[in-house]
Formats: structure tokens, sequence, C-alpha cells
């Protein structure tokens, strides 16, 4: 009996080793090469947010204006302050990495800076009260999520005028003053956007932009205007003003159609 349970054990060995000599070596498999997250970028958005800016402009101060003898000089004014901002625009994806689109806005704030007439020794504070702006962007996503861009067109501004006091009017002491206006012109910029998944924050459709803006306006003619404080009609002088504008910016931006689940597609 032991004989013949030795038997079948040496047969049943025999008999694995030749199935699996058949059967070969299991067939070597490559790894799926992995995917990354592709967003799409189409569709509206709306951002609000704040930052800072400065202005400067060039200026020419002529004193009485059509007289005989008349004294100009020119001068460079400046000012910074804050600023907040909201809008909203249009986006489409192309070409796969490409965005372009066109977006509306507008800026309120405190940028003040100082409107000057060496003549009369006199110095007044002047505002940026208001900006709005209408343009177009192109920009490439260096990431999935990060859109990298720059941007330009039209843009509109408001100003404040100048009251301050002069002691070397024609007539003795007056007011020197100076009208507020609106100036239009053109804007370059450029900035990065990110959704907020980049810092590891979970909120779908939610985004984050930074963008530096300069803005070139029109040169205006302020009548500047002395009204002597006895007796005596207005004297006046004519100031020039041409302002440009820096801005830096950092909104919240909400984009509409963003599902908030990325598709997994290769990029």
């Amino acid at each position: 009996m032991k004989k013949v349970l030795l038997a079948l054990t040496a047969v049943a060995a025999f008999t694995g080793s030749a199935v699996a000599a058949d059967l070969g070596a299991r067939p070597y498999a490559k790894a799926p090469a992995p995917v990354a997250a592709a967003y799409n970028w189409t569709g509206f958005y709306i951002f609000g947010g704040g930052g800072g800016g400065l202005w400067s402009a060039d200026s020419n101060v002529v004193t009485f204006p059509g007289a005989p003898v008349a004294l100009t000089r020119d001068q460079r004014n400046g000012g910074s302050g804050w600023f907040g901002t909201v809008g909203a625009g249009y986006d489409m994806q192309f070409a796969g990495r490409w965005v372009a689109g066109i977006f509306g806005d507008a800026q309120f704030g405190d940028i003040r800076g100082s409107l000057s007439d060496p003549f009369f020794f006199t110095e007044g504070r002047m505002k940026l009260e208001t900006s709005y702006a209408a343009g177009v962007r192109l920009g490439y996503l260096v990431a999935p999520n990060v859109l990298s861009y720059v941007n330009a067109g039209y843009t509109g501004s408001e100003w404040s005028g100048t009251t301050q006091s002069t002691i070397f009017a024609p007539g003795g002491p007056g007011i020197y003053t100076t009208p507020s206006f609106d100036r239009n012109g053109w804007f370059i910029g450029g900035g990065v956007e990110n959704n907020l998944d980049l810092f590891g924050i979970s909120a779908p459709g939610w985004f984050m932009k930074t963008e530096y803006r300069s803005a070139f306006y029109d040169r205006v003619t302020l009548p500047g205007t002395v009204t002597p404080a006895f007796g005596g009609g207005p004297t006046g002088t004519a100031v020039t003003f041409k302002p440009w504008t820096q801005t830096i910016s950092t909104s919240l931006v909400y984009r509409f159609n963003w599902s908030g689940a990325p598709v997994a597609a290769r990029y």
C-alpha cells in the first residue's frame, strides 16, 4: 500500500511540472500612464477684491493765458492710495491650453495726490475717485488650474477738483481752485488666476487672481481760477494734466460653470 501511494505522488508531481512548463511565463503588462486633471475654463465669472495704486502726471502751468506776457513751467505731480474693485467677464478655452475672454470692471477708493501752481505757491489735494475698464484678455494654462494672462482695452476715470488758499493772488489773498474732470484712455496689464484647490482649499468654482494694470489717460487743460478775497475780479492760470496710473489688485473669482470635479483626461 505504501508503495502505491509513493507511486501516485511521484506521478502527480511530474504532471504538475509538465503543465507549468506548457503554460509558459506570465506576459508583462505595462502600467497605464498617469493622467492629469483637465479643467474647463469656458463660462461666465464675477469677481471682487482690492489693492493699491499710484498715479503720476505731467503738468504744465501757464499764468494768465492770453495775456501779452505769460509764464510757463513744466512739473510732475503724483499720488498713491488704495482701492476696491468689482467686475464680470466671459472666457472661452480653445486649442487645449489657451483661454481668451472679455471682461469689464470698476475701481473705487482713495488714491490721492497733489496738484500745484508754482506761480501762486499753492498746492491742493486731488483724488482719483473712480475708474472703469472694458477689455479683452488672452491666457495660457501653465497648469490645468493655473492661468497666466495678459489683457488690454479701454478705460475711463473721474478725478476730483482742488481748492487751496494763496496769499500771492493779484488783489490780495484768495482761493485757488481747479474743477473736477473726466479722462479716457487705454490700459495694458496681466496677471495669474488659479483655483483655490491649489492651496488645499476645497471650494468648487472659487478662484483667486492677482493682476497688475497700467493705464494711460488723455491730457486735459484745467482752468485754474484765483478769486481774490478783497475786491478785483477773478484772475487765473491754466494747468494741463496728463495722468498715468498703476495698480496691483487681488480678487476672489467665482466661475458659474465650475462643476467642482475635474474630468480625468490626458492634458
